[in-house]
């Protein structure tokens, strides 16, 4: 989750594409113009079994001088030993 939210904040579009499970994968990334990320706090995880696992997170932004939080409770499975995002619930 951390280095996902680092690749958000870096505009990593690569490095997020390809850590999106392909069954859910978007075809491409747009960033909004002038996001300022400014924090991250994760608030939960929760190991479902060996091959999924949960995240639930609160994402701080401000863009054009208003603030925002992304509230998701992340899903994630784990294949040939890699980690990927699945989807994710808003809260």
């Amino acid at each position: 989750m951390r280095s996902r939210y680092c690749a958000f904040v870096l505009e990593d579009a690569d490095y997020l594409l390809a850590t999106w499970h392909a069954s859910r994968r978007p075809p491409d990334l747009a960033f909004a113009p002038g996001t300022k990320w400014l924090g991250l706090e994760v608030r939960d995880h929760r190991v479902v079994d060996a091959a999924h696992a949960e995240v639930e997170f609160v994402a701080r932004s401000r863009q054009a001088g208003r603030a925002h939080r992304l509230h998701e409770r992340s899903r994630f499975v784990c294949e040939d030993g890699r980690w990927s995002y699945l989807d994710g619930e808003m809260k």
